[in-house]
């Protein structure tokens, strides 16, 4: 998504947010925890509205089809035949 296209899909659910709150208020009337949700949505708004560009160089994370699936079957036991085990050194090693 394209960064015009966050920021008016956003401004756009913020706008109907504010209208859903102000059904709230119409429905529960000008109570303490209307003017808080209202005040929150007002934030919002205020945040999305100072928001700017992004930062020189942001890159947004990798897209599910740049991302590989690793399955969850068990390793090949002979690929760790000569490793050694951490903390322990090479099994044909002992300490003095």
């Amino acid at each position: 998504m394209a960064e015009r296209d966050a920021v008016a899909t956003t401004q756009e659910v913020l706008g109907l947010l504010e209208k859903a709150v102000a059904m709230l208020r119409d429905q529960y009337g000008d109570t303490l925890g209307v003017r808080r949700v209202s005040s929150d949505v007002s934030r919002l708004a205020t945040d999305l509205d100072e928001l700017g560009p992004p930062a020189p160089g942001h890159r947004p994370g990798p897209s599910p089809d740049d991302l590989e699936e690793i399955p969850d079957t068990p390793y090949d036991e002979a690929m760790w035949s000569d490793a050694e085990h951490e903390g322990f050194g090479a099994p044909d090693r002992r300490a003095p």
